[in-house]
């Protein structure tokens, strides 16, 4: 199967999996944030799809790769895999049975609007980063003559793409209408804080100049805070 191939059966399966994780639970098509979300996933991820197959092949073949080789990987992303099937349940359910416009009252459009705009921010930066880094792979690995990358948004924060993605896990909840799914997403964050520090114990171990590069840029995800 070609390049082409590839992206385009990954993007139709993820519109198809990720349709079935908001539809389902709510039990009607009428789920309108979850049309608004899944368009704010597959419209980028499309366009970032096409764009890198055609400029940055090596990145795309990366990025298609989901086994993890390391032990420790392999248990953090089991975790990660568990929390995030159950939490996008959620939004779904509380549309069908209105958990959160009962307890707390209806989430605000100006406020799922606002929480739209940020996730997609946050999912965007994942891309800049994807541009910044072709070793940017889904899997932890150091490859053959890979070097560190120092620039863009590696200049700022060790793992700018770890932080794009719990920008959008943050507002995800509020963006699909509910309050219920936002403490469980949250769930995910310490599992990437595990993730990440397994991550630069290996790339200290296996990547020439990691550790220096550490020196240079202290903070790992948030600017003078970690």
């Amino acid at each position: 199967m070609s390049l082409k191939a590839k992206v385009i059966v990954q993007c139709m399966l993820t519109a198809v999996v990720a349709g079935g994780m908001l539809f389902l639970p709510a039990g009607t098509w009428k789920f309108w944030q979850g049309w608004i979300f899944l368009g704010l996933l597959m419209i980028p991820m499309v366009a970032a799809s096409i764009y890198f197959a055609e400029h940055d092949p090596q990145l795309v073949e990366r990025r298609l790769q989901s086994k993890e080789k390391i032990g420790e990987q392999k248990l953090i992303m089991k975790f990660a895999k568990l929390i995030f099937f159950v939490a996008i349940l959620i939004p779904g359910l509380d549309f069908r049975f209105g958990w959160s416009r009962r307890t707390f009252g209806a989430v605000p459009i100006w406020l799922m609007i606002c929480s739209g705009a940020i996730a997609l921010a946050g999912y965007l930066m994942t891309y800049w980063v994807m541009g910044a880094n072709s070793y940017a792979s889904r899997i932890i690995q150091v490859e053959k003559d890979q070097r560190v990358i120092s620039v863009g948004p590696y200049r700022i924060i060790r793992h700018p793409m770890y932080l794009g993605g719990i920008i959008s896990i943050l507002f995800t909840p509020l963006a699909l209408g509910s309050y219920w799914a936002l403490p469980v997403f949250a769930l995910i964050i310490p599992v990437i804080v595990l993730r990440i520090l397994n991550e630069e114990k290996i790339l200290r171990q296996e990547l020439a100049g990691y550790s220096e590069y550490c020196q240079s840029t202290r903070s790992r995800l948030i600017p003078l805070v970690w």
